[in-house]
């Protein structure tokens, strides 16, 4: 008997069609090519999600210019997620253009974002999956703690560095508290290696070598 898990780092985000408020959808591969972040929320109309949909709207220009979609998710009707736009366009002046999905509870159980102990309703889940379709990063929040969408930000910016020149990133990136915005090049895994990275690179150690960031 085989017992279903959630989505893991490294695997390909499971293909689903999804009902949005931009119409049918089919995931992932209506983001081909592209990073995009799903994010679910516990409900529509109350406050807390009310102010995460406004941040995420208010940076959706950063996002697309690092080539990231966004597309929300709770188990509420479509009518519903109508609705609430409309709301917060008329209360608040910001208008959302990202699409939200209407979920059943299947996509949600699917993913993991009911988590029983915090109640019916999806927590504050967040994938992040990159434009082959494969899942980089997921995070959950309870839902009486909203996210920090700046962090979003700053791990999609992160991940695209890491992944165009080969290296890691520090703690608190690009504000690290020991070399400030460089990079850390990947340990040596032989003596050879270990002696060149020490001669070549800024170091505190052989194992912990860093660098600029290369212009592109």
């Amino acid at each position: 008997m085989t017992t279903e898990r959630i989505p893991m780092l490294g695997d390909k985000f499971p293909e689903i069609e999804v009902q949005t408020t931009n119409g049918k959808m089919v995931l992932p591969k209506a983001f081909t090519g592209k990073w995009f972040i799903l994010f679910s929320h516990p409900a529509d109309f109350t406050p807390v999600c009310t102010t995460e949909f406004v941040a995420f709207q208010k940076r959706y220009a950063e996002f697309k210019s690092l080539n990231c979609e966004l597309i929300g998710l709770s188990i509420d009707q479509v009518y519903s997620h109508i609705k609430w736009v409309e709301w917060i366009k008329d209360n608040l002046d910001v208008q959302i253009e990202f699409p939200i999905i209407a979920d059943h509870g299947d996509m949600a159980k699917m993913l993991g974002l009911v988590h029983p102990e915090k109640g019916n309703n999806t927590v504050r889940g967040v994938y992040i999956v990159d434009p082959e379709g494969k899942i980089r990063s997921v995070l959950f929040y309870p839902q009486e703690v909203g996210r920090n969408f700046d962090e979003l930000l700053r791990i999609i910016k992160a991940f695209q560095v890491a992944d165009s020149k080969g290296v890691a990133m520090p703690a608190n990136w690009p504000n690290n508290e020991l070399i400030g915005n460089k990079v850390i090049i990947p340990p040596a895994t032989d003596f050879k290696a270990a002696q060149y990275k020490k001669s070549r690179y800024d170091n505190y150690d052989w194992w912990f070598c860093y660098k600029e960031v290369e212009a592109e």
